[in-house]
């Protein structure tokens, strides 16, 4: 993929940048290479069910080691 796909965003760059915020690590010329990128709209939704995933993933495993 070249040309506009790269210079807007993907779903993939979008995904690793709210990843690599989670994690809290993120070089600076990263991060100011996102902010040229990518949309708003689209870090609050990924980043939103990111958030609900690993809030399920929590749930999943307390569950588990209870029922264990």
């Amino acid at each position: 993929m070249s040309g506009s796909a790269d210079k807007q965003g993907s779903l993939w760059a979008t995904t690793k940048a709210v990843a690599w915020s989670f994690l809290g690590v993120r070089k600076g010329s990263g991060f100011q290479d996102d902010i040229s990128r990518l949309k708003p709209y689209h870090v609050i939704a990924v980043g939103l069910i990111g958030g609900v995933l690993f809030v399920l993933f929590l749930i999943a495993v307390v569950n588990w080691a209870v029922a264990a």
